[in-house]
């Protein structure tokens, strides 16, 4: 019988290890160890494994894709208009290109990085977005280390070396609070998205800073899931409480939606007993009635910048940060005067 031909598969289970790793040690790429690729090496050897000339040229090529991976529940994304408007712009620069995007759901912030060293390690893809950056976010180290090329969509602050798209989240926050205070309001609370992003932690630190300037206090603050039910709860707990806001902003369009909802069921009239702000102006926002004030953006066109600048890394070797213009207010039926209290 002819003696079967050794393959990585075999080498990963005499290490003991991943064929990812395998990978990585054979072709002296970072992200195992020098006593594990030394291992691997000598097992390698010593079984007589031999690279697939086919399998190095389809190293030496590219795979045409990019990947992006998400720490959020599948089930929002398919409501969340923002990730499918900003996937939209990124296919926009991406298909006359003949370039793929390879979209994973994870389940938690660990497994991105995971998911982005087994494609990595695979080739199957050229670079990858890091969305949802956290503070701190391993992402950033690891994707360093191994050599991959990546783009931060999000501010440069928690980049570290890698290129950023970003828009200014500060003066988003300093329009709509001075919209606010003009209109008369002085109690203005946010339903903010997940606290461990570093988005949101700029947002809140924004939102106190420009409260204090503008003397408003220190803000209420209610963090969520992005998700309509908890911006709905969110809304609840803020219309029940003693000093109740005559303002509320929100992270997203779906938590106004929610909380628009919410004003109905509690017998409040939107705007006069309660204005609300969206943030990000999707058909959402314009649907109901009254229509929602928001901070209106081109999110494709900030995913078409997020996929020019990982395309230029991946070709060129460099790329420079993009900031994106600002989200600018656009104000509807959903913002007034607040209601004078007898």
């Amino acid at each position: 019988m002819p003696r079967h031909r050794p393959t990585i598969s075999d080498i990963a289970r005499r290490a003991g290890v991943s064929k990812v790793a395998v990978s990585y040690a054979l072709n002296d790429r970072p992200g195992v160890s020098s006593a594990t690729r030394a291992t691997i090496k000598a097992i390698a050897e010593e079984i007589g494994w031999q690279p697939n000339s086919a399998a190095r040229a389809l190293t030496r090529a590219r795979a045409d894709a990019v990947g992006l991976a998400l720490c959020r529940p599948a089930r929002l994304l398919g409501v969340e208009p923002f990730f499918m408007e900003l996937i939209s712009g990124i296919e926009i620069e991406l298909s006359p290109r003949g370039c793929a995007l390879v979209l994973q759901v994870v389940t938690d912030p660990a497994q991105e990085l995971e998911v982005y060293r087994r494609w990595w390690g695979e080739g199957r893809v050229d670079g990858v977005f890091l969305a949802d950056l956290r503070s701190p976010d391993p992402r950033i180290e690891g994707v360093t280390e191994l050599g991959l090329p990546a783009v931060v969509i999000g501010h440069p602050s928690a980049a570290g070396p890698l290129p950023s798209v970003w828009s200014d989240e500060h003066t988003a926050l300093r329009d709509t609070l001075t919209y606010l205070t003009a209109l008369g309001h002085r109690s203005v609370a946010r339903v903010a998205g997940l606290p461990d992003l570093n988005h949101t932690q700029l947002r809140d630190r924004a939102q106190r800073e420009i409260c204090a300037e503008l003397g408003l206090g220190e803000p209420v603050i209610v963090h969520t899931d992005y998700s309509g039910q908890d911006g709905a709860h969110a809304t609840r707990r803020l219309i029940s409480s003693p000093r109740r806001p005559t303002a509320v902003i929100y992270d997203n369009d779906i938590m106004a939606v929610a909380g628009l909802s919410v004003a109905r069921e509690m017998g409040l009239d939107v705007p006069d007993d309660l204005s609300l702000v969206a943030w990000d102006d999707s058909q959402l926002s314009r649907v109901v009635r009254p229509p929602l004030t928001a901070l209106g953006r081109d999110i494709a066109a900030y995913g078409s910048h997020a996929a020019r600048t990982l395309l230029s890394l991946v070709t060129g070797g460099a790329a420079a940060g993009f900031e994106d213009a600002a989200a600018r207010l656009v104000p509807r039926g959903s913002t007034g005067p607040p209601r004078k209290q007898p």
